[in-house]
């Protein structure tokens, strides 16, 4: 399946039916009187974050999304039918933006979580309505309300325990592939990966997510490379494992290439966790992996992890590092949800009764 995090789509909700003029007519029934139905409502867009879909691939080639209309009331005051809702299924993680991105309409992060984007047009009146002691024959409808229509733009934010960061060829694929079930492209020429990738990590008897997206080149902030856009995937994660790659010369600056890229971006990133490992140690030997890691300390005011991807040497530490912040990440957000969805105290009085 095709990997897209963005896509560009045009909704519109179903017209309301219009009222009708219409008259009792039977038999013994002289003076019979109007009884035109209503109109019945146009159809929702809705749009549901559900689990299980991790790409925007149902709305890259359909872009038009329109909800059912209302029927038109009938005689013997019949109303119409309302419209059938139309729901938008997309992944937990989904942005809801206008179309020029400048407004952020909803933010879908929970599953279940349900946001109606165009509410259908009312029905119309049937004549029915306009019966007065003075018009008893009312010759007057009103037409169904129209749907409401926008454009907007989806933008997927995966979801994940954990991100991973670094340049190309810096070993992230490789390191995904040893700790989980996920089949990344792996090759020794750079940008193997271009979609991210996501990867279910066993440690212990405990999983969370790791997410691997393309390698960030400098400038990457500024759109320069296939990064810029993929960094706000890892903006939701709890901890971030920034490999630098120990088989290369300088290490402090491919450090600090990522670092810029990742202050230049913003947002959530900043102040985020961040576990800072030096990979492919298979490579080296100990006096050079002992220097490179005192050069990434000094720079970097962190800790430093050796590590190897392919031997896996070092990998259960790391594990054990990010787990370590993803418990605690978990709890953070869990109390932050239960706060937000804990009912308002009603008020009441000193005698317990509450006021209506």
């Amino acid at each position: 399946m095709r990997f897209v995090d963005q896509a560009r789509i045009f909704v519109k909700s179903g017209p309301g039916g219009n009222g009708i003029i219409s008259f009792r007519r039977e038999k013994f029934i002289e003076f019979g009187g109007p009884n035109g139905g209503d109109g019945g409502k146009g159809g929702d867009v809705i749009v549901k974050a559900v689990k299980g879909l991790n790409t925007l691939v149902d709305y890259r080639y359909k872009r038009h999304f329109k909800a059912d209309k209302g029927r038109h009331g009938m005689g013997s005051n019949m109303t119409g039918a309302s419209g059938t809702d139309l729901l938008l299924e997309v992944p937990v993680g989904t942005q809801i933006y206008d179309e020029d991105q400048e407004f952020l309409i909803a933010d879908l992060v929970r599953d279940g979580d349900t946001i109606v984007l165009a509410k259908g047009g009312h029905g119309g009146l049937g004549n029915t309505h306009f019966k007065s002691s003075t018009n008893r024959a009312p010759r007057r409808c009103t037409p169904g309300g129209e749907g409401e229509e926008t454009w907007i733009i989806l933008r997927l934010k995966l979801l994940a325990d954990a991100g991973l960061l670094g340049l190309p060829n810096a070993g992230k694929s490789t390191f995904l592939a040893a700790v989980s079930r996920a089949k990344p492209k792996i090759a020794d020429y750079p940008f193997t990966t271009i979609y991210p990738q996501l990867g279910v990590v066993g440690y212990k008897t405990h999983e969370f997510v790791l997410a691997d997206i393309p390698g960030l080149i400098e400038g990457a902030s500024e759109g320069v490379g296939l990064g810029h856009r993929f960094l706000g995937h890892v903006e939701r994660c709890g901890v971030l494992l920034h490999l630098v790659d120990g088989s290369q010369d300088d290490v402090v600056a491919a450090y600090k290439t990522i670092m810029a890229e990742v202050n230049e971006y913003g947002g959530e990133l900043i102040g985020k966790p961040m576990i800072l490992g030096l990979n492919k140690c298979d490579t080296l030997d100990e006096k050079t992996i002992t220097k490179k890691k005192a050069l990434l300390k000094k720079v970097s005011g962190m800790p430093v992890m050796a590590l190897s991807g392919v031997t896996g040497a070092g990998v259960e530490d790391v594990l054990g590092a990010l787990w370590e912040i993803v418990v605690k990440d978990r709890k953070e957000r869990e109390a932050e949800i239960a706060e937000q969805e804990e009912p308002e105290a009603e008020e009441t009085t000193p005698g317990g009764w509450s006021p209506v």
